[in-house]
């Protein structure tokens, strides 16, 4: 039962129904668990765009023409998935999902997010970008909200995914922020899961003016936080043509 929902039958919203063996008295209903995943689900913050993410609708056959990125679509799903199996004997690590736009990064992110709820973890999601605003805002003298108010669920949650790392410039605050974030949750062995479109090594691309260098992570969050990290996430690729581009543009196309 949800609180202001419909009153579920087999306990009448008392929390509690009637079983008859092994002897008379009653248990826990199952509606209960359900009204805690509900909460827990609202408390992560998952953006409504991102609801219906999950493993099962993580498409990895999207690549007819080329095979090795559906491979790599399924490979990056098979370490989420195991991920929540194994968690939380395995949670003195998180996952950092590395690859371009539009791959699927975000969608197994939150899949994890999900999965983890459902096994009774406390999980937030936040947009690194969005973050960031809410951080400076927190400076205006109006400002309803501090920033430690801001920073506190972000640094003590049990699992935190952060959306899109590296998506700010890196001036010297949002370097100073992301290390404050990162060594916190380090060091109080907190799990972090991370996407980010920055990859390791450094790539180029043709312009209108030459040849442009992309930034690499390392380039957008620093080499110190980029080497800590390392300590705190397996590198999952995920290497495939853009989705929206790809399969959103085709839609709108052809209706």
């Amino acid at each position: 039962m949800t609180s202001g929902g419909p009153i579920c039958p087999d306990c009448g919203g008392t929390g509690w129904k009637p079983v008859e063996a092994p002897a008379r008295g009653v248990v826990r209903c199952e509606c209960m668990a359900q009204a805690s995943l509900e909460r827990r689900l609202r408390a992560a913050r998952i953006p409504p765009r991102y609801e219906h993410c999950s493993f099962e609708s993580f498409q990895t056959n999207l690549h007819h023409e080329n095979p090795a990125y559906d491979e790599s679509l399924r490979q990056a799903r098979f370490l989420a998935e195991r991920f929540v199996a194994e968690y939380p004997a395995q949670a003195d690590f998180g996952l950092l999902f590395m690859g371009p736009c539009g791959t699927g990064k975000t969608h197994l992110g939150v899949a994890i997010v999900r999965a983890l709820a459902e096994k009774g973890a406390d999980c937030l999601f936040y947009d690194f970008r969005e973050l960031l605003k809410e951080i400076q805002s927190s400076y205006n003298p109006v400002a309803e909200t501090t920033e430690m108010e801001v920073l506190a669920p972000v640094l003590e949650s049990e699992v935190l995914l952060l959306d899109d790392l590296g998506a700010s410039k890196p001036s010297a605050w949002v370097l100073d922020t992301v290390a404050h974030i990162l060594n916190t949750r380090y060091n109080n062995k907190r799990v972090t899961l991370i996407t980010t479109n920055y990859l390791d090594a450094p790539t180029t691309r043709p312009s209108a003016s030459g040849v442009v260098r992309d930034d690499t992570l390392a380039d957008r969050i620093g080499e110190r936080m980029r080497s800590r990290l390392y300590e705190m996430c397996r590198v999952v690729p995920v290497e495939a043509e853009d989705f929206r581009r790809r399969v959103k543009q085709a839609q709108y196309h052809f209706r």
